[in-house]
C-alpha cells in the first residue's frame, strides 16, 4: 500500500491535482510511520515536510463579501455540490477514508496527528505566514527568505517522488501566496496601482506576466475574485463594474456599513420624534380581533383538509399493498418454479458427475494396474502415451508377468542348488586334505604336553622336599624354645574369662527366650480372637449374600415365568392366526380346483416322526463322539461319569486335621520354648571344647 500511494503522489503531481497529491502524500507518510520501523529521523523529516508543503500548495479561495448575495450563492453552491460529489467519489475509490477531502480537513488532520513536530522550523513559519492573518504589505517580505531556504532543500531520491527534491513545491507555493495577496488587497483596497503590486511582489523571482496569469486564474476560478486589470489607468480595480448600481466592495465591513448607518439613524429618529404607541396598539388590537374571529373557521378547514388527505393516503396505501401482494405472489411462484427446476438440474448434474467419477476411477485403476505390470516387467511407463496404455491387454500382461516371475524364481533356485553343490564339493575336498595335517599336529601336541607334564612333576617333588625340610627345622626350633608350653598356659588363662562370659550370655539368652515365648503366646491368643471375630463377620456376610441371592433368584424366576406366560399367549395367538390363514387358503385353493400343497406342519411331521425338533446330542441317547450305551456311559473325553473320582481327592483331602485349630501352633511354640531352654547339653559340649 505504501508503494501504491507513493506512485499516486507522482501521478497527481504530474496531472497538477494538488488536492489528491497532498492526500496521497499524507497516506504514504502515515503508513511509513506506522509500519516502517527502519525509518531514520532524516527520512521522517523529509516526508513530513513533503506532506505539509503539498497541503499548502492546494489552491483555495477565501469567502468574499460578494458571495453573500442570494443569486451568487445559489450558482456557486450548485457548482460546488457537483465538484464536491465527484471529489468524494474519487477519494473513496483511492482509499483516502474521508468524507470531506478539502484543504482545511487535511491541514486539520496534520495538526491533529502532530506532523508539524517533524518538519523544520522555517516550514512552520511558512505555514503561519500562509494560513494566519497577515498584513498584505509585508506578506511577501516574510515569505521570501523562507522560500529561498526551501529552494536549497534537497530531498531523498528513494522516498521523494517529486524529482528527488522539495524545491519543486516553490512555484505552487508562490501561486498560493499571490492568490492570498490578491484576496488580502481586495479586502483593503478598491483601486491599487500595478507599480505598487510590482513593489509588493519584488523578491519572489517571478515576472509580471506570471503575476498577471495568477490574477486571471483567481478571477476565473470557481469562487472567482472580482478584479480587473486596467492597463490604461495602470491599476487594478476590485469589485463588480458590470452593473450600473455602483461598485460592490469585497470587504464584509464595507458592505454592511450602510446597514449599520441606517439602524443608527433609525434609533436617532425614534429619540427625536417618538412614534404614536396608542395608534399602533389600536391597530394591533383590531388585527388580533380579526385573527380570533377567523381562527375557528381556519381550524375547521384544516381538519377537513387533513381528513381528505388521510383518506387519499389510505386509498393510495391500499392500492400499493394490493400491488405489492400481487407482485410478491408472482415472484413467489416464479421462485418456486425456478427452485424446482434448479433442484432437478442439480440432481441431473449430480448423477452425471457420479457416473463420470465412477468411470474415471475405474479408468485410473485400470491404468494403475497396467503401469504396475509394465514397471514390474521392466518397461518404461513414462515414455508411453495414454493411448498406448489403453491398448495394452491386462490379462496378457498378467500372464506374461506370471511367466517371467516363475522363470525368475526357477533360475534363482537353480543357481542356489548349483552353489550348494559346489560348496559341498569344496568342503569335502578341504576335509580330506586336512586329515593327515590334523593327525600330525595332534601327535606333536601330545608329545609336547607329555614332556611338559613330566618336568612339572619333577619340580613339584623338589619343592615339596624343600618345604618339608624347612618345616622340620622350624619345629625343632620351637621345641628348643618351649613355645607349646607357653601356648597351653595362655590358652588356660584366656579360656577362664571366656567361660564366665559364655555363662552370662547363656543366662541372658534364656531370659530372652522366655520373653519371646510369652509374647508369641499372647500374639497367638490375639490372633485366635481376631480370627473368631472375622469368621463370625464373614458368616454373617455370607448369610446376607445368600439371602440377597435367594431374593434375586426368586425375582428372576418370577420375571422368567411372566415372560414365558406372555410368550405362550403370543404363541397361541400366532397359531390361531396361522390356522385361520391356512383354512382360508385351503378354501380358496379348493374353489380354484387346484391341488393343495402340504402344510409346513405336515412336512415337519413327515420329516421327523414326532414332529418335534431333537438336537443331535440327544438323538439315540448318544453324544458327539459316539453312542454312550456302547461305551458304558463315557463322556466326550472317553471317561465314564463315575471316573471323576479316579483323579484323587481335592487339595485339602486327608488334611482336615491340619486346616482347623490352633493346637499344632501351640505345640510348635512349646517345642520352640523347650528347644530354647535345652541348651545345657550344648553348653557342656562348649565347656569341654
Amino acid at each position: 500500500m505504501a508503494a501504491y500511494y507513493e506512485k499516486l503522489t507522482t501521478l497527481f503531481w504530474v496531472s497538477e491535482n494538488y488536492l489528491f497529491h497532498a492526500f496521497a502524500w499524507y497516506k504514504f507518510y502515515t503508513l511509513c510511520r506506522e509500519y516502517n520501523r527502519g525509518m531514520t529521523p532524516e527520512q521522517k523529516r523529509i516526508q513530513a515536510s513533503a506532506v505539509l508543503l503539498s497541503a499548502l500548495c492546494i489552491p483555495s479561495a477565501p469567502t468574499s463579501s460578494a458571495e453573500e448575495d442570494g443569486s451568487h450563492k445559489i450558482k456557486s453552491s450548485q457548482h460546488d455540490t457537483f465538484t464536491k460529489e465527484k471529489t468524494i467519489r474519487m477519494a473513496t475509490l483511492l482509499g483516502f477514508h474521508t468524507r470531506n477531502p478539502t484543504r482545511e480537513a487535511l491541514l486539520s488532520d496534520i495538526r491533529a496527528k502532530n506532523v508539524m513536530a517533524d518538519v523544520p522550523e522555517y516550514l512552520r513559519q511558512l505555514y503561519a505566514v500562509l494560513e494566519e492573518d497577515c498584513n498584505p504589505l509585508v506578506l511577501v517580505q516574510k515569505a521570501k527568505p523562507l522560500l529561498d531556504q526551501l529552494r536549497t532543500e534537497i530531498g531523498n531520491s528513494e522516498n521523494d517522488s517529486i524529482e528527488g527534491t522539495l524545491s519543486a513545491y516553490v512555484d505552487p507555493l508562490i501561486s498560493v501566496l499571490l492568490l492570498k495577496l490578491m484576496y488580502a488587497l481586495s479586502k483593503s483596497y478598491h483601486n491599487i496601482s500595478l507599480d505598487h503590486i510590482k513593489s509588493l511582489t519584488d523578491g519572489l523571482g517571478v515576472s509580471f506576466a506570471q503575476i498577471e496569469k495568477a490574477i486571471i486564474s483567481a478571477a476565473s476560478g470557481a469562487a472567482s475574485l472580482n478584479v480587473r486589470i486596467d492597463h490604461r489607468a495602470n491599476c487594478l480595480r476590485f469589485g463588480d463594474l458590470s452593473s450600473g448600481e455602483g461598485v460592490q466592495l469585497e470587504s464584509d465591513t464595507m458592505r454592511s456599513q450602510l446597514t449599520v448607518l441606517s439602524k443608527q439613524l433609525s434609533k436617532v429618529c425614534n429619540v427625536i420624534s417618538p412614534p404614536d404607541y396608542e395608534s399602533i396598539a389600536t391597530e394591533r388590537k383590531a388585527l388580533y380581533m380579526e385573527v380570533r374571529e377567523s381562527v375557528n373557521q381556519e381550524h375547521a378547514d384544516m381538519l377537513a383538509r387533513k381528513e381528505v388527505i388521510e383518506k387519499r393516503k389510505e386509498e393510495a396505501e391500499r392500492q400499493l399493498q394490493e400491488k405489492i401482494k400481487e407482485e410478491e405472489k408472482k415472484k413467489a411462484e416464479a421462485e418456486a418454479h425456478a427452485r424446482a427446476e434448479e433442484e432437478r438440474r442439480l440432481v441431473r448434474e449430480q448423477q452425471l458427475r457420479e457416473k463420470e467419477k465412477q468411470e474415471k476411477i475405474k479408468k485410473e485403476l485400470e491404468l494403475s494396474e497396467k503401469k504396475n505390470y509394465l514397471k514390474a516387467m521392466g518397461r518404461n511407463v513414462d515414455a508411453m502415451s495414454e493411448a498406448e496404455l489403453e491398448n495394452v491387454d491386462v490379462d496378457a500382461l498378467a500372464k506374461e508377468h506370471a511367466a517371467k516371475a516363475a522363470k525368475k524364481k526357477d533360475d534363482a533356485e537353480r543357481k542356489v542348488r548349483e552353489v550348494q553343490k559346489r560348496l559341498d564339493y569344496i568342503v569335502r575336498a578341504i576335509r580330506i586334505e586336512e586329515v593327515p595335517l590334523i593327525k600330525k599336529q595332534y601327535e606333536e601336541k601330545v608329545k609336547t604336553e607329555r614332556a611338559r607334564y613330566e618336568a612339572d612333576v619333577v619340580k613339584k617333588a623338589e619343592r615339596a622336599k624343600l618345604q618339608w625340610q624347612e618345616d622340620c627345622k622350624a619345629k625343632t626350633d620351637l621345641k628348643a624354645f618351649n613355645v607349646f608350653g607357653s601356648m597351653k598356659e595362655f590358652e588356660k588363662a584366656a579360656m577362664a574369662g571366656r567361660i564366665v562370659a559364655h555363662k552370662a550370655a547363656c543366662a541372658e539368652e534364656d531370659m530372652n527366650a522366655e520373653r519371646i515365648a510369652e509374647k508369641a503366646k499372647m500374639q497367638r491368643a490375639r490372633k485366635r480372637k481376631e480370627a473368631e471375630i472375622r469368621a463370625k463377620k464373614e458368616e454373617e456376610e455370607r448369610q446376607k449374600r445368600e439371602e440377597e441371592a435367594k431374593k434375586a433368584e426368586e425375582e428372576k424366576r418370577r420375571r422368567e415365568e411372566e415372560r414365558r406366560r406372555k410368550e405362550a399367549e403370543q404363541e397361541e395367538i400366532r397359531k390361531k392366526k396361522e390356522a385361520e390363514r391356512s383354512s382360508m387358503q385351503r378354501e380358496r385353493d379348493s374353489e380354484s380346483n387346484m391341488s393343495a400343497a402340504p402344510a409346513s406342519k405336515d412336512l415337519d411331521n413327515a420329516t421327523s416322526g414326532s414332529g418335534k425338533y431333537v438336537p443331535p446330542s440327544r438323538r439315540s441317547g448318544g453324544n458327539r463322539w459316539g453312542d454312550s450305551s456302547s461305551r458304558g456311559g463315557t463322556n466326550a473325553w472317553g471317561n465314564s461319569s463315575s471316573s471323576r473320582s479316579s483323579y484323587g481327592g481335592g487339595r485339602y483331602e486327608g488334611r482336615s486335621g491340619d486346616r482347623g485349630g490352633y493346637g499344632d501352633r501351640d505345640r510348635a511354640g512349646g517345642d520352640r520354648y523347650r528347644d530354647s531352654r535345652g541348651m545345657d547339653g550344648d553348653r557342656s559340649r562348649r565347656e569341654k571344647w
